[in-house]
């Protein structure tokens, strides 16, 4: 019992967080503002993208965004959220991680079904040397839970996912 409250903290603290930072953005960035926030490394910006991540997708039909950027991704996150609430005996990090993907997953979800598009706004760009697309914090909640679910999968190999 205490796991499940857990797990549906975890994935509503990364939509609140994800979605509070989107309305910011929107209520107080103009298009393709730019804001430097630690000199030219990190940007912030704001961008409305109609796809998925780095706008993969974006010329897609209305009905292919419908299935692939709304409706799978729904169906694939409550399954794992399904899953992931069913099992007691999963590994608490890989719980965790599961959880940061669910929650990243729905925010950009909530902001496709919503608004049609995805409020991207933060810039990385380290001289160079390491560069990002335009992300938000539902894509950094995904990738923080996809990396751990990577390096826990090869560091204990027996785990059961």
């Amino acid at each position: 019992m205490i796991q499940r409250i857990a797990i549906i903290a975890i994935v509503l603290l990364n939509i609140g967080c994800d979605q509070v930072s989107k309305n910011m953005v929107r209520n107080n960035i103009n298009p393709s503002e730019r804001i430097e926030l630690v000199g030219d490394n990190f940007i912030l910006t704001k961008v409305e993208n109609s796809g998925a991540m780095l706008g993969f997708g974006s010329e897609l039909s209305p009905i292919l965004k419908l299935i692939f950027l709304q409706a799978l991704p729904v169906l694939v996150l409550l399954v794992l959220l399904f899953r992931i609430l069913r099992r007691t005996d999963m590994n608490k990090w890989l719980v965790f991680a599961f959880a940061c993907v669910i929650g990243g997953g729905i925010g950009n979800l909530i902001d496709r079904i919503a608004h049609g598009e995805v409020t991207d706004f933060f810039y990385i760009d380290l001289g160079g040397f390491f560069k990002t697309g335009i992300f938000n914090m539902a894509d950094v909640s995904v990738t923080m839970g996809v990396i751990l679910i990577l390096f826990l999968s090869i560091r204990y190999r027996k785990l059961d996912i």
